[in-house]
């Protein structure tokens, strides 16, 4: 059941570091926390978040395109994004992120090819490795999260 929103909630801007992560990790989410998880200033809570496997599109879309790349490799290990999302992460600048990506079952061949000439030689590692599913946790009273 969704939460109502109709419900006398805080603004977010007045909710401490706690509380945003409890929000970060309830099953269900007001759309206007959301949204402002998705802007949210603390890495720790929009890392949750971002893990979170009911993501809707857009969110995936924001977050694939993230400054940080922590939050970027918790994208690249779903298994929803976009092949052009695929395509992106697998040119990434950041080792970690093409790392998370090369085991992603989305690959193509070619790109699992580009992986294993990368410069860095864990994401190499990862690429030869294959394809390793998404793998998913939930604690009870949280949301599921990709790990």
């Amino acid at each position: 059941m969704p939460v109502d929103e109709k419900l006398d909630l805080p603004s977010w801007r007045s909710l401490d570091l706690e509380a945003r992560l409890r929000w970060a990790l309830a099953p269900e989410i007001p759309d206007s926390y959301r949204q402002a998880l998705a802007q949210e200033q603390w890495m720790q809570t929009r890392c949750y978040f971002a893990r979170r496997q009911d993501l809707h599109t857009d969110e995936v879309a924001h977050f694939a395109n993230d400054g940080d790349y922590v939050i970027r490799l918790c994208i690249a290990k779903r298994p929803d994004l976009t092949p052009e999302q695929v395509s992106t992460f697998c040119t990434d600048r950041d080792p970690n992120v093409r790392y998370a990506i090369a085991r992603n079952p989305l690959l193509s061949g070619a790109q699992r090819q580009m992986l294993l000439n990368d410069p860095d030689e864990v994401v190499q590692q990862a690429a030869a490795k294959g394809a390793r599913p998404s793998q998913t946790r939930q604690r009870k009273g949280q949301a599921a999260l990709y790990r």
